[in-house]
C-alpha cells in the first residue's frame, strides 16, 4: 500500500463568502457547482486518475470479481400483476443489464416478451422507470430513464401513431393533465394545478371501481399529504379543471389509498398513530373510523406466516381471489408467494469474539424510511470468503418505529442519528465482534451524509468509510434540483434557527485535523455525472476541502479518494454491469485497506 498519495492541487476562491444570518461562511470550491465547466471536468479527470490505480491494486481483486459475478448470475423475478385476463411480470435471467417485462395468458402458459429495455441501448443505461396498465390490460403506459437520470420520458404501448412524450418530474409548479391516447400532447386538458403552492407535488390515482379520482398533494419529503377527490361520474367529459372535494385540507398526516366499497374508502394513515393504522372514510360523510380487521365486515381473512425478512413487492385487487407477494431476507434472494383466498434465534454460530473480524456497518436514518432485511450477493461473499460480519442498526430518523422515531432524527434532532451510528460501532467493538480499524461504514444519499458527519466527528471509530451520492453541503442543498423537498427533514438554512443546527454538522463545513493523533479513516466517495437528485457538487466540494485540509497532514496515511461514474445517476435504473462494478470497487477498496484474507469455501 502506498504510504504517500499526492493529491491534485485544486484552485481555491478565497473571495467566495456567503452571509448566513450575520455569519460569514467561506465557499472556496463554489466553482465545482458548475458540472459543465472545463475546470470541473479537469478536476474529475484528475481525481479518477489517482483513484482507479489504487482500487486495482487489491490482492483479492480477481477472486472477488469472479465470485461476485458467479453468484450474481441467478434468475430474478418480479411480483406478477394481473390486468384483464393476462399476467405481467419482470424477469432477469441473471446478468442482463435491465429486467425484461413478460406477459402470459395464465400462470401455466408460456411467457412472451412484452418489453425488453435492453434493446433500447447498447450499454444498458436506458431503464424502465414506471409502468401502468389499463384495467383491461389493453393499454400500457411507461416511462424511461436515461443514464440514471430522474428525468423520464413517458411513452405508451401499443405504439400506434407516434406520441409526443414528455419529461415529468418538474421541480416546481407540478400540474395534472388528462391525455387521450392517439392525440397530441398539446391537446391535453389541465385537470388540477396549485399555482399558489409551487412546491407541492401531487400523486393521482383512480379508485378500484374507476369512479373516483383521488389526489394527494404533498410538500417536501415528510410523510404528510392532503386528500382530495373528484366523482368522475358526474363530469360530462373532462374539459377543464375538475371540482375536487377536499376531505383533508392540511398536512397533519399521511393518507395512502388501499381500496373502496362504494363511497366507503380505506386508507393507510399515521393520523394519531405514528406506527400507522387502517381507517375508513365515507366520502358521503367523511368522518374517520379505524379498521382493525382485514375485511370490511370485520372478519379476519388470513394471517401470512413469515420468517424474519421483508415483503418488498405485493399485488392484489379486491375483485381478484389471488394475492402475490415477494419476500426477501439477508439469506434469501427472493421468493414469490401466491395466496389463493378461495382456499383455506441471536448469536451467530461458531464466531470467536476476539475483535478480529472485518465488519460492514450500514446506516441511513432519515426521511421516515425503514431499513429492513434484504438479500445482497456482495454481503454474502464478504461473510463467506472474507470472514466478515454485517451490522445494520435502525437509526432514529427512519421509519422503523413510526413517526415519533422519525421525528427524533429530524431538524434539530439530527445529531441523534449520528450518535446512534457511532454508538453502534462502539458497542460492536466493546463486545469484541470487531475493532475500530476493522470497521467499514457505508451509506448512500442521506446515509452518505451520515458517513460524512461521523468521520468528521469520530474518525477514530472507523478504519474505512464509503459514502456514495452523499448530501455534504447542508447550507446549499436546497438550491439544486429537488433539494428544496428535503427541508421537511433537514430544515432550511434560510431560517436562522435551522441554520444554527445545520452548520454544526454539515460535513463540508466541519472538516478539521483530528485530535489526539488520530487520522481520518480511509475514505472512498462515489458519485455519478447524471445524479440529478443529489448533484455531484456535494461530493466534489467535500473531497476538495478534505484533501486540502487533511491530505497533507503528517499522520494521515489513509487515502482520501473519490470515484465519479459516467452515464449513471442516483442509483435507480443502473444496469447490472454497473451494479456489479460498483460492488467490486467497494470491496477492492475495503479489503485493500483492511487487509482481509480470502478463503475459498
Amino acid at each position: 500500500m502506498a504510504s504517500v498519495i499526492h493529491y491534485p492541487k485544486s484552485r481555491r476562491d478565497e473571495n467566495a463568502v456567503n452571509d448566513y444570518h450575520g455569519s460569514k461562511i467561506h465557499d472556496p470550491y463554489v466553482w465545482l457547482e458548475d458540472p459543465d465547466s472545463e475546470e470541473t471536468k479537469r478536476f474529475i479527470e484528475q481525481q479518477n486518475a489517482i483513484t482507479m490505480p489504487y482500487l486495482s491494486a487489491c490482492e483479492t481483486r480477481e477472486n472477488f470479481k469472479n465470485r461476485l459475478t458467479e453468484m450474481w448470475d441467478y434468475p430474478k423475478y418480479g411480483c406478477p400483476i394481473k390486468k384483464g385476463a393476462k399476467y405481467f411480470y419482470l424477469h432477469n435471467s441473471g446478468l442482463q443489464n435491465q429486467s425484461v417485462l413478460y406477459v402470459q395468458d395464465s400462470l401455466e402458459s408460456e411467457a412472451q416478451v412484452f418489453l425488453d429495455p435492453n434493446k433500447l441501448s447498447e450499454d444498458g443505461t436506458v431503464a424502465l422507470a414506471k409502468r401502468s396498465f389499463s384495467d383491461d390490460g389493453e393499454f400500457f403506459a411507461y416511462s424511461l430513464s436515461h443514464k440514471g437520470s430522474d428525468w423520464v420520458t413517458i411513452k405508451r404501448y401499443p405504439t400506434g401513431d407516434k406520441a409526443d412524450g414528455t419529461e415529468t418530474d418538474l421541480n416546481l409548479n407540478q400540474k395534472l393533465y388528462y391525455h387521450v391516447l392517439g392525440t397530441s400532447q398539446s391537446d391535453d386538458v389541465l385537470c388540477a394545478e396549485f399555482p399558489e403552492h409551487p412546491k407541492w407535488s401531487t400523486g393521482a390515482g383512480v379508485s378500484d371501481c374507476g369512479r373516483y379520482l383521488i389526489l394527494t398533494p404533498h410538500e417536501g419529503s415528510a410523510p404528510f399529504n392532503r386528500l382530495f377527490y373528484c366523482d368522475l361520474k358526474y363530469q360530462e367529459g373532462i374539459t377543464g379543471l375538475l371540482p375536487f372535494v377536499k376531505v383533508v385540507d392540511n398536512f397533519d398526516a399521511q393518507y395512502e389509498y388501499i381500496t373502496n366499497e362504494g363511497t366507503l374508502f380505506t386508507f393507510k394513515t399515521n393520523f394519531k398513530s405514528p406506527r400507522y393504522k387502517l381507517i375508513n372514510i365515507d366520502f358521503s360523510k367523511p368522518e374517520m373510523s379505524i379498521l382493525r380487521l382485514h375485511k370490511i365486515t370485520g372478519e379476519r381473512l388470513m394471517t401470512f406466516p413469515l420468517d424474519i425478512g421483508s415483503i418488498v413487492e405485493h399485488f392484489g385487487k379486491r375483485k381478484d381471489s389471488e394475492i402475490f407477494y415477494k419476500f426477501t431476507s439477508f439469506l434469501t434472494p427472493e421468493v414469490i408467494y401466491r395466496c389463493d383466498l378461495t382456499q383455506e434465534d441471536p448469536q451467530p454460530k461458531g464466531i470467536e469474539l476476539d475483535g478480529s473480524h472485518p465488519l460492514y456497518l450500514f446506516g441511513y436514518g432519515g426521511f421516515n424510511i425503514s431499513v429492513t432485511p434484504s438479500f445482497s450477493v456482495s454481503r454474502i461473499v464478504f461473510m463467506r470468503h472474507l470472514g466478515g460480519i454485517i451490522a445494520i442498526p435502525n437509526l432514529r430518523g427512519g421509519g422503523e418505529y413510526g413517526e415519533t422515531w422519525h421525528q427524533a432524527g429530524c431538524f434539530g434532532n439530527k445529531q441523534n442519528v449520528f450518535d446512534d451510528f457511532q454508538y453502534a460501532a462502539i458497542y460492536l467493538t466493546q463486545q469484541k465482534y470487531t475493532s475500530p480499524e476493522k470497521i467499514t461504514i457505508v451509506g448512500g444519499s442521506n446515509g452518505g451524509l451520515l458517513v460524512g458527519a461521523c468521520i468528521n466527528q469520530r474518525p477514530e471509530l472507523f478504519g474505512c468509510a464509503v459514502s456514495h451520492v452523499p448530501v455534504m453541503d447542508m447550507l446549499k442543498f436546497h438550491k439544486f434540483t429537488i433539494g428544496h423537498a428535503w427541508t421537511t427533514d433537514f430544515g432550511s438554512p434560510d431560517k436562522e434557527e435551522d441554520f444554527k443546527w445545520l452548520i454544526k454538522y454539515s460535513p463540508l463545513h466541519n472538516i478539521k485535523i483530528p485530535e489526539s493523533g488520530a487520522q481520518y479513516p480511509a475514505l472512498l466517495l462515489l458519485t455519478a455525472d447524471h445524479d440529478d437528485r443529489v448533484v455531484p457538487l456535494h461530493s466534489l466540494k467535500y473531497i476538495a476541502q478534505l484533501q486540502h485540509c487533511v491530505g497533507s497532514y503528517e499522520k494521515q496515511s489513509n487515502p482520501l479518494l473519490i470515484r465519479i461514474d459516467t452515464k449513471a445517476g442516483h442509483g435507480f435504473g443502473k444496469p447490472t454491469a454497473k451494479i456489479v462494478s460498483w460492488h467490486i470497487h467497494l470491496c477492492y477498496f475495503r479489503n485493500y485497506r483492511l487487509l482481509s484474507r480470502w478463503t475459498d469455501k
